[in-house]
């Protein structure tokens, strides 16, 4: 099975280009990065030279030896058995932060062979940047691969529904014929999340203990990174971190607590570790604002920040959350007190808006769960894991600050209503669109 990903789109755009640089994809392990290399190189080249630094470090002596292009071409040619032809071959540089060099060498491609369309891979390129590894900063074009997002999920599970959803075109009630299976394939989605693998298992197989399987597999392998990547010192630190996070989680006040990774841990003592998560992919930090104005940055209050995971299923995986709750009507979406809700429209949000949401709070009165700003404006969410749509909070901010547009994600129906809008939470990927809709 393969899924259709939107950022093939933006390999095309890439391709195109007349002023293209090397490209770095960065992500998370197991988000589909080297397939989707490959799936582009193989449908728009006429050829692909893939390379892999951690598999063969022998390559890295190409790049030690000369910091010329044509050389390192003809070596590369020779290594792989076919030449490499300008514009015709995609040349594919997987793990390349295993090679120092090779990274660097991206700076000569640049500036004196611009002809080679060169793209790279890297699970952990934030964590190897974060530690002022030598980067081609300036030389080299960024995409940032995130899991399967739930529209991407749906096109492969039921093209007739995502049809529906994609022709959407004014804010009106969605027929209880499409609205209800809708909310039986976010359910699903819940489970495997959008890991490529798991995914596939789950629609290609709707093997529950294979997708259990594969979530488990990945976790597992996050875990060895801690190990084979991280400082000796912050390693059980970063596990301490990472098997807390469900608990931060199902908190009523999700803000991340230092006490809950570990009793007595200090934040100067963990610090590092928490920016080491971050920096791998693995944990997004949503920082609280403390006012709600114009740049979102510059009223961040750096003491108070969120911790949500990469990937909701994932998560679910980690909170051994067995699958068997996708029976029990809407559990999946009110666990941990709404939690795995809450981290599937981050991942989204994330995808659809520059620069990261925020939260903001009130003392103890009121507490929206985020902040995205769209255009010159900053419009208010709350997310509703159930069809009870009361919330204290967003009112509170709506008449406090009279933003022009909130967003509501829940069970309901979709609905706009004096400046709210009511989102159903199978269509928080087509938030943006809808904000259109709306003139905003």
């Amino acid at each position: 099975m393969i899924i259709k990903r939107n950022i093939l789109n933006q390999l095309i755009a890439w391709k195109k280009k007349e002023t293209r640089k090397p490209l770095v994809l960065q992500g998370a392990r197991q988000t589909g990065k080297t397939w989707l290399l490959k799936y582009f190189g193989s449908n728009f080249y006429e050829r692909v030279s893939y390379f892999n630094f951690e598999k063969q470090a022998e390559l890295g002596q190409f790049f030690e030896t000369s910091k010329d292009p044509e050389r390192i071409i003809e070596n590369l040619s020779l290594a792989d058995g076919k030449p490499i032809i300008p514009g015709k071959t995609l040349i594919i540089f997987d793990e390349i932060q295993e090679s120092k060099n090779a990274l660097n060498s991206l700076k000569y491609f640049n500036e004196e062979a611009p002809e080679y369309h060169i793209a790279c891979a890297g699970s952990l390129l934030g964590v190897a940047m974060s530690r002022g590894s030598s980067f081609p900063v300036g030389n080299v074009d960024f995409l940032q691969v995130y899991p399967i997002t739930f529209s991407e999920f749906l096109e492969a599970s039921s093209s007739e529904l995502s049809a529906y959803l994609e022709q959407l075109n004014k804010i009106e009630t969605i027929p209880d014929i499409f609205f209800n299976p809708l909310i039986e394939k976010l359910k699903m989605y819940f489970l495997s999340g959008g890991m490529p693998e798991a995914a596939v298992t789950l629609i290609e197989k709707l093997d529950l203990s294979g997708t259990q399987e594969v979530l488990q597999n990945i976790l597992n392998a996050y875990t060895l990174d801690f190990s084979k990547h991280a400082e000796n010192r912050d390693i059980p630190k970063i596990s301490y971190i990472w098997n807390s996070l469900p608990s931060q989680l199902a908190r009523e006040n999700r803000k991340f607590l230092y006490q809950t990774v570990r009793p007595g841990a200090r934040a100067r003592d963990y610090e590092d570790a928490l920016s080491w998560l971050v920096n791998a992919g693995l944990a997004y930090r949503i920082y609280c604002s403390i006012k709600p104005s114009l740049p979102l940055t510059a009223y961040d209050d750096l003491s108070a920040f969120k911790i949500y995971m990469p990937d909701v299923g994932l998560l679910r995986r980690l909170s051994l959350l067995d699958p068997s709750a996708i029976k029990e009507r809407n559990r999946l979406f009110t666990e941990f007190k709404g939690a795995l809700t809450e981290n599937y429209v981050l991942t989204s949000l994330i995808q659809q808006f520059e620069g990261m949401p925020r939260y903001w709070k009130s003392g103890n009165t009121a507490e929206v769960d985020f902040l995205v700003q769209y255009k010159n404006n900053i419009i208010p969410i709350e997310v509703k894991s159930e069809e009870n749509i009361r919330s204290k909070s967003l009112a509170f901010y709506r008449k406090e600050y009279h933003p022009p547009l909130s967003i509501r994600y829940s069970l309901r129906n979709l609905r706009q209503d004096e400046g709210l809008i009511n989102i159903p939470l199978f269509m928080v990927d087509y938030t943006s669109r809808l904000i259109e809709l709306c003139g905003e």
